[in-house]
């Protein structure tokens, strides 16, 4: 990808992480866990906000991180389909959470020594967090994959379900390998996360589901319902006040 389509990516990423999270504020099963949430999608919207102006900058079309965030539609986005699906129940977010913050603190310790000295100076603030993300994320894993019944059937199918929908976060595309010679593809990090998730899911006793059908489409703009509804949540104050300032 170029700077200005990875920049784009992974904000778009963050900023719908970063929403779905919100989602679960004062609907968390415990107080603890509903302000961890909360904290959560606060630092995803705050790595969101860097990708997102360093994007309008490349872009040059005088776009700043607003403007991207609340005035693209939804075939504008850029984000992995996986970031988008609904929360489902606790269970589903947390394999979500789980599967997108290792993606993304692989992502941005490769990109610490990146060419690009804005990406790889976004990429060391992040990566901290990402850290604790995932560390989050691994925890609720194995506390439900190998706790009850009936919490170890919820993780299970959570993550056979989302499964099909990572494959799209390490697919390559035609600008990807016209740049083959320049930039770490992709398809690079999937042993990596492989080898991380797996790890977890060992520990928290669920099997690693099969690989076979994985919907795409989200880095091209090509998105399920959930991102317009998701969008029209997001949007809706900025475009009702344009111009707004508080």
């Amino acid at each position: 990808m170029t700077a200005y389509e990875r920049a784009l990516a992974l904000g778009d990423d963050a900023l719908v992480t970063a929403q779905r999270l919100a989602e679960w504020c004062s609907r968390a099963p415990e107080m603890e866990e509903d302000i961890a949430l909360a904290n959560i999608a606060l630092d995803q919207l705050g790595a969101a906000r860097l990708f997102l102006t360093y994007a309008g900058e490349l872009e040059g079309r005088g776009r700043d991180e607003d403007d991207l965030a609340y005035l693209r539609e939804a075939g504008e986005f850029r984000n992995a389909l996986l970031a988008e699906l609904d929360n489902g129940d606790f269970a589903v977010t947390m394999a979500k959470l789980l599967f997108m913050a290792t993606f993304q603190r692989i992502e941005y310790d490769r990109m610490i020594s990146d060419g690009d000295r804005r990406l790889a100076g976004i990429a060391a603030k992040a990566r901290k967090e990402s850290a604790y993300h995932v560390d989050h994320a691994a925890q609720w894993t194995v506390r439900l994959g190998d706790g009850t019944d009936e919490a170890h059937r919820r993780m299970q199918d959570a993550v056979n379900d989302l499964w099909p929908y990572t494959h799209e976060l390490f697919a390559a595309d035609g600008v990807t390998h016209r740049l083959a010679d320049r930039v770490v593809a992709p398809a690079d990090i999937h042993p990596q996360w492989i080898v991380s998730v797996g790890e977890v899911l060992d520990g928290a006793t669920l099997d690693r589901p099969p690989d076979g059908w994985s919907p795409d489409g989200g880095r091209q703009g090509r998105h399920t319902e959930h991102l317009s509804y998701l969008l029209t949540e997001l949007q809706v104050l900025h475009r009702a006040h344009p111009g707004a300032r508080w």
